[in-house]
């Protein structure tokens, strides 16, 4: 057969490649005489997971594809230990994080560069080079020069190879939180010089060989697996190619077609050897229809971020067997259209083969040319030419100039997961009250970390001590909500709740979502906002679109807040929902920092953000005494109570007093201003009096001056509770 008395002579010149090439031109004229052989080439392979076993190929890309490489180094997990402050009663605790440092091989030639890396399915890296976890990315493209990675000469010191011709991406400390502490299932987009270039990067190490059959809607192709042979005969299946073989050289051309100009053959020539069965010189067949037709076309989508798209073309040929065909390259749908309508088309035609004798060779006609035979209709395309004792045999195919219509086409839905821009960090730090659980002397400092929507991978908190930072812990992956006053909040009145009073705010991240509560989800401390120094409690939450809210039904001045909650805030004033979300902090983390100051750093962070603590004693500042009295005696002396407040008895009891959380039962009693009064008294009591003496000296020098009371805690004083006024003399 053909196929192998031009495969010998096309290894006895070219070697293996050029017997690939010979079998080539051999194919193409037994699929002429004898139908289309089955032959298993290479196939497609849905997306697989990185590998690391011996012996396993790594595939050559040509073009744009995806690819899941291979492990071919990696260093142990690396165990981190962190330990926080709880909060609610909850103790410290301690986390677990690990790390690897690894590479893989994801290419056996040079390529130009590394585009998005999957990892489970989710993006590791985006379009924009980001890395969506923490960790350091080395990309090697395997060109001559290219040098070891220095993490991995670092642990195999001189036994350290530079993998030069194979390109691989290095991965040190990659953080294995989001992956369940293991290395996840990779894949990467590779770009490696033009698609459409295949046939050229095949036969581009071997001596003598050239290709220039570009296959212009070829946008990437894998080749890990299938001989060339087997690689060229598929292209070819696709896309007809012409091998030529010329002396010691071998060039890999595209199929002519019908161009109007065809050089016209010599008269055929008359001699007896062959097996013509006749005397004139010319002999023709048909190929029979074959027995099966194409009907699907699978292939690599890149609308679907490269999983395997599948095109059909139903009704075209009802006869026969349906065949899909398996193509491991790149396409767009319309284009994997367009070639399986012209596959389908070419195959199910009975083509025509002729066969003509020269009585000698014309160096212009050769294998590939488009010729016109005398007294048969239409084009020919030389298939290959054979030396005989009397001259020169030809053998012609019918050339096809097939046109099909390319119809509009979909590639149908895929998980594609979101490539958002990596987002800075948000920082806000503060002290909050004491909510009645562990110990009443402990400072209770918050951290709530965020960023807006788009990519975060977290970020690390840091205390700062002069011009250096030390690491605190890392922050969890959850953002805390916070945002900015939309509108001016006026003054409100603590301890009553009011249907009526309403905030607008606007969240970061926006797509944070609020929910309603109910008055007994109220009572337990839901849906509680750090306005500014005050701490407000909210019913009703109205979405606006865009991140904004109405947050309406308000309980305001909470935990001890109550001095702020008669205060407006003004428009931008800083919101964040106390939630879960925050991250507690160690009181010997906070005694430590210097001026109060924390940082965060992120992926996106280029330089710490900063945030000073909020609200410093907050935690451990008695609230101000409530149900005061004042009542002035005929004799003029002067009387005055109040009820006391402890720190974390948020809730009322009922015919009972609350617990005394301070070391001392203490109070000041003050005239004046708060800040600088005219006259300080002290007591125990929640009762205080003046005799007439006293008051009287008072009422001389400071008539109408505001008479207060605060409790004097054991670490901080309280707000003051306005009592009344000196009356006048």
């Amino acid at each position: 057969m053909a196929t192998l008395v031009i495969g010998g002579l096309g290894t006895l010149v070219g070697g293996p490649l050029g017997g690939a090439v010979g079998a080539l031109i051999g194919r193409q004229i037994d699929g002429a005489i004898f139908g289309q052989p089955r032959s298993d080439g290479p196939r497609l392979k849905d997306l697989a997971i990185s590998t690391s076993s011996y012996g396993q190929p790594i595939a050559r890309q040509f073009g744009t594809v995806r690819t899941p490489g291979t492990i071919i180094w990696a260093t142990d997990l690396v165990e981190t230990e962190e330990t926080s402050g709880g909060g609610k009663g909850s103790p410290d605790a301690t986390r677990y994080s690990y790390s690897v440092s690894f590479a893989v091989a994801v290419s056996s030639r040079p390529i130009d560069r590394i585009g998005r890396i999957w990892a489970d399915g989710n993006l590791l890296r985006g379009a924009a080079g980001d890395m969506k976890t923490a960790g350091v990315l080395r990309v090697h493209t395997g060109h001559a020069d290219q040098e070891p990675d220095p993490l991995i000469a670092a642990a195999l010191e001189q036994r350290c190879p530079a993998h030069r011709g194979c390109a691989y991406v290095v991965f040190e400390n990659l953080q294995l939180g989001d992956f369940g502490n293991r290395i996840p299932a990779l894949s990467f987009e590779v770009f490696a010089g033009s698609g459409s270039h295949l046939v050229s990067g095949l036969i581009e190490d071997v001596a003598g060989a050239r290709g220039s059959a570009p296959v212009d809607v070829l946008e990437g192709y894998v080749h890990d697996g299938g001989t060339p042979a087997q690689v060229l005969s598929l292209v070819d299946r696709l896309n007809p190619l012409t091998p030529l073989l010329s002396g010691s050289r071998i060039t890999v051309a595209p199929a002519a077609k019908p161009n109007g100009n065809a050089r016209s053959l010599p008269p055929a020539a008359r001699w007896n050897e062959g097996d013509f069965g006749r005397d004139d010189g010319v002999s023709t067949t048909r190929k029979a229809s074959p027995a099966s037709v194409v009907s699907a076309l699978r292939y690599y989508d890149p609308a679907r971020d490269y999983q395997p798209g599948l095109q059909r073309v139903e009704g075209q040929h009802a006869a026969g067997r349906h065949e899909q065909v398996e193509f491991p390259g790149v396409l767009s749908a319309g284009s994997a259209n367009g070639l399986l309508r012209e596959i389908s088309t070419r195959e199910a035609i009975a083509q025509e083969t002729l066969s003509w004798r020269m009585a000698e060779l014309d160096p212009a006609l050769q294998p590939g040319t488009i010729v016109s035979a005398p007294g048969y209709p239409g084009e020919w395309r030389i298939a290959s030419w054979e030396w005989r004792e009397a001259g020169i045999e030809l053998q012609l195919l019918r050339a096809l100039d097939l046109r099909p219509t390319t119809r509009p086409s979909d590639p149908g839905l895929g998980w594609r997961p979101s490539d958002l821009p990596p987002q800075p960090s948000s920082l806000r730090m503060f002290e909050l009250p004491w909510d009645g659980y562990g110990p009443a002397d402990t400072v209770r400092a918050y951290a709530a970390i965020g960023a807006a929507d788009g990519a975060w991978a977290g970020a690390s908190l840091y205390a700062r001590q002069g011009d250096a930072l030390e690491k605190l812990s890392a922050a969890p992956r959850r953002r805390a909500i916070s945002g900015v006053l939309t509108h001016s909040l006026p003054p409100g009145l603590p301890f009553r709740f009011d249907r009526a009073a309403s905030l607008r705010v606007a969240l970061e991240p926006a797509t944070a979502t609020l929910h309603p509560a109910t008055p007994e989800m109220l009572a337990r401390g839901a849906n509680r906002l750090l306005l500014g120094s005050e701490i407000v409690q909210f019913s009703q939450a109205e979405p606006l679109g865009e991140g904004r809210w109405v947050l309406s039904g308000l309980l305001r001045g909470r935990g001890g807040t109550e001095d702020h909650a008669v205060h407006a805030h003004p428009a931008q004033t800083s919101i964040t929902l106390l939630d879960e979300r925050l991250v507690a902090l160690r009181e010997s983390e906070v005694q430590h920092t210097d001026g109060g100051q924390f940082a965060v750093i992120g992926l996106a962070d280029t330089e710490p953000v900063y945030a000073t603590l909020e609200n410093p004693g907050l935690s451990r500042r008695p609230p101000f005494p409530c149900h005061g009295w004042l009542s002035f005696g005929a004799d003029g002396s002067m009387a005055c109570g109040w009820t006391r407040r402890a720190r974390g008895g948020w809730a009322w009891l009922d015919a009972a007093d609350q617990p005394l959380v301070e070391q001392a039962e203490a109070y000041e009693i003050g005239f004046g201003p708060p800040a600088a009064p005219h006259a300080l008294y002290r007591t125990n009591s929640s009762r205080f009096s003046l005799d007439s003496a006293s008051v009287a000296t008072l009422r001389a020098s400071h008539s109408g001056a505001a008479i207060w009371v605060r409790q004097q805690g054991s670490f901080a004083k309280s707000a003051a509770l306005s009592l009344g006024v000196l009356p006048p003399t």
